[in-house]
């Protein structure tokens, strides 16, 4: 067996980005050890999740895109964010579905259908986060 547990997530002010994802976007700070100056481990998890993000002090301009954050209901899950005030883009659709090739329409997918909406945000470092709906379930 193998599991995806950490992903390393580079950040100019650690500090900085630990508000953003506690306070923003709803993230569980897990770890933050720092027994010395020049170490510091800072652990992340999104709720429901089992894999977690490390925030990486650094002065690179690299960062990574297109993180994925799956949710049952992306409408609230949007709303959510965008009351705390991430800037989160519309929600978009893969159109057609059926023989998708990278087309898209503005707003949900018509049938909810898993994989097919997303909308996405960055962090105040430029990492990129893409919110995708999977299992839909009508109230």
């Amino acid at each position: 067996m193998l599991a995806l547990e950490v992903i390393p997530l580079p950040v100019a002010d650690v500090d900085r980005a630990i508000a953003f994802y506690t306070e923003k976007v709803g993230f569980s700070l897990d770890v933050d050890y720092h027994p010395t100056p020049g170490f510091r481990v800072v652990q992340l998890t999104p709720p429901g999740s089992a894999c977690s993000i490390h925030l990486v002090g650094t002065t690179s301009s690299n960062r990574v895109q297109n993180l994925y954050l799956v949710t049952s209901d992306l409408p609230a899950a949007r709303a959510k964010l965008v009351e705390r005030g991430v800037k989160v883009s519309a929600i978009r659709h893969k159109a057609p579905f059926e023989t998708w090739a990278g087309g898209w329409e503005d707003g949900l997918d018509p049938k909810r259908r898993n994989y097919a909406s997303l909308a996405d945000f960055a962090d105040l470092d430029g990492n990129t986060w893409t919110l995708q709906e999977r299992g839909y379930k009508p109230a």
